[in-house]
């Protein structure tokens, strides 16, 4: 007999960038440490479309964000 289990849920985390009117961004740090593909999604939509990064598109990203947050 097999069992079946359930995939756990992705966990996302908020940018620490985010600014605090509401614009924030989460990514999935646990899936891009796994698979090299840096998930982005805006955090008021989680059901909503997220983002593929690669890490060098992930550091840019984060770049940006000090110098413009």
């Amino acid at each position: 007999m097999s069992s079946t289990s359930d995939p756990q849920p992705m966990r996302w985390v908020k940018s620490t960038y985010s600014g605090g009117e509401g614009q924030c961004i989460e990514w999935a740090p646990d899936h891009a440490h796994a698979t090299g593909a840096f998930l982005v999604r805006d955090s008021k939509d989680s059901d909503g479309p997220n983002l593929t990064l690669t890490r060098e598109g992930f550091a840019g990203l984060v770049e940006f964000a000090k110098h413009h947050g």
